[in-house]
């Protein structure tokens, strides 16, 4: 019995493995025959399935080795390939080290002055790129190009047709030099705005037309206008404007204009003063808000002095007529009023008269010294405020140069030289209202001096008068 169950056990074990093996491929056994027959039919199975890995394994070892060996196959091949190539390589070498030697024996002398051409279009070529004249004669940087790959090749020489070519682009450009051209081309306005305009080539130093300087850009072959023209002072900002429209309108003869000879786009000179700010930029901007108050400080000084000195010229002219005529005193100067104070009571004491006339002169003190004080306070304050701009725009260069170190020279001059435009200002404005002080002060002066004087002599001949009478 216990065999029995042993048995019994050991089938169900495996009747439940081939169960999960053939996932329910069969029903369950119901006999031991039943179980032997599945067990059979497994067991055929698994064979089968193991004989068919094996075929597979063996097909794909048999398509590996055939790929192998056509990979073998493939190397061999290209080794031969490459020692060909490395033969054929070397002969060439050979070859080309001899038609080398070959060539310099030809060459001989003409090897020099290849080597002098060779320079020659270098140097031609980076001209004719800057050279105003390429603005009406295009094309002639690429043939230069061209043949400087030529003259730069160890296989190729220039043919005669191009060296003759050559020459005559220098040519050209040594006798276009000294001309003046009209021609039309496409020019740039400042707002970008492109159309076809007559323009006026002054040899190879400017570029004009409708009364504006022109630039050329000789990496697009293009001209546009200057952003700012050159001015030709205060009294005649549009002096260089006018002498190129002339030069433009006229037919024949000689026509004055400007030009700059320093550079073949334009020059240096010419950017330089186009760059340069004008009055209005240089003292209104540069300066700031300080340079702003100066400016009006120096203004108001300027008005008042002015103002006092047509006054001072015009009392002073009356006081000189009143001198002539001191026996009839007027009311029109500050003179004869005060000669009026003894005129009215001449019968008072000489107490008393002196200090009626030491009051009158009081009375027109007032008036020639009015606005003496301001002036001379501005004199002296404007220099200072100028002082304070300089200090202030020091330490925004300093701050600059905290932030982005000294790499940029031009800007530390810029910074620099907007923080001296006030001291500039400060000066400007001290000296000529300490000079116009000085002068308006002389004058007012001069006219009380003048009425001290008469003042006095009045006194002492009452004192003279009544002495003579006691």
């Amino acid at each position: 019995m216990k065999l029995i169950k042993t048995l019994g056990l050991t089938l169900a074990s495996a009747t439940m493995c081939l169960t999960s093996l053939q996932a329910g491929a069969q029903a369950d056994p119901r006999s031991l025959d039943d179980l032997l027959q599945l067990v059979e039919s497994a067991t055929l199975t698994e064979t089968q399935e193991q004989r068919d890995r094996i075929a597979r394994f063996e097909s794909n070892v048999n398509q590996r080795q055939q790929l192998l060996d056509q990979m073998i196959a493939a190397r061999e091949e290209e080794e031969a390939i490459s020692a060909q190539l490395e033969n054929t390589y070397d002969e060439n070498e050979i070859i080309k080290a001899q038609r080398n030697e070959t060539l310099q024996e030809r060459i001989g002398d003409l090897d020099e002055l290849f080597g002098t051409i060779a320079g020659v279009v270098g140097d031609t070529r980076s001209n004719f790129e800057q050279s105003l004249i390429s603005a009406q004669f295009s094309g002639r940087e690429e043939f230069l190009t061209d043949l400087a790959s030529i003259m730069a090749s160890d296989s190729q020489l220039p043919s005669i047709e191009e060296l003759e070519r050559l020459w005559f682009f220098l040519q050209q450009e040594m006798t276009e030099s000294g001309r003046i051209v009209k021609f039309n081309a496409p020019v740039a306005a400042s707002d970008g705005a492109q159309s076809t305009q007559e323009v006026v080539r002054i040899g190879s130093y400017n570029i004009v037309s409708n009364g504006e300087y022109l630039q050329y850009d000789s990496s697009t072959g293009r001209l546009s206008v200057l952003p700012a023209q050159p001015s030709g002072g205060t009294f005649s900002p549009s002096l260089y404007q006018d002498a190129a429209l002339a030069l433009q309108n006229a037919t024949s003869g000689f026509a004055r204009v400007g030009i700059d000879p320093t550079g073949p786009t334009g020059g240096s000179y010419l950017a330089a003063l186009i760059s340069s700010p004008d009055f209005r930029t240089r003292y209104g901007e540069q300066g700031g808000t300080i340079g702003s108050i100066i400016i009006i400080v120096g203004a108001i000084a300027m008005l008042f002095a002015i103002y006092k000195m047509i006054y001072l010229t015009f009392v002073g002219a009356k006081v000189n007529s009143q001198l002539k005529n001191t026996a009839k005193p007027s009311k029109n100067n500050p003179l004869g009023r005060v000669l009026m104070v003894y005129e009215n009571d001449k019968n008072m004491d000489i107490e008393t008269l002196e200090l009626k006339l030491g009051e009158a002169i009081l009375q027109e003190t007032p008036a020639l010294e009015r606005f003496l004080t301001l002036v001379k306070i501005i004199s002296t304050v404007a220099p200072l405020m100028g002082l304070l701009g300089t200090v202030t725009g020091m330490i925004e260069v300093f701050q600059q140069i905290t932030l982005f170190g000294t790499g940029d020279p031009q800007i530390m001059a810029g910074g620099i030289s907007g923080a001296l435009v006030t001291t500039v200002l400060g000066i400007s404005v001290a000296i000529p209202t300490v000079l116009i002080h000085t002068l308006i002060k002389s004058r007012s002066d001069r006219i009380l001096h003048v009425m001290e004087e008469q003042a006095t002599g009045i006194i002492a001949r009452k004192a003279e008068s009544t002495g003579a009478s006691a």
